[in-house]
């Protein structure tokens, strides 16, 4: 089985799609309910993609990159 290759995403991508999801829920549904389930389900899957990123992203990244924490 071929191993994952996942960057860690930054908090504010998990953020976002946490607010942008609400916005499209609560506010865009309503003018328009294509494009509030559209924006809705890119947010998701925005979100899902961050815990994917929490999961399997290394522990030492920031470590083998040079940088400092």
């Amino acid at each position: 089985m071929a191993r994952l290759h996942v960057s860690p995403l930054s908090s504010s991508f998990m953020l976002t799609s946490m607010v942008g999801f609400l916005i499209s829920v609560f506010f865009v549904y309503g003018i328009s309910k294509s494009w509030g389930f559209t924006f809705g389900l890119f947010f998701v899957i925005m979100f899902i993609s961050s815990l994917i990123s929490m999961t399997y992203a290394p522990v030492d990244f920031d470590e083998r990159k040079g940088r400092k924490k």
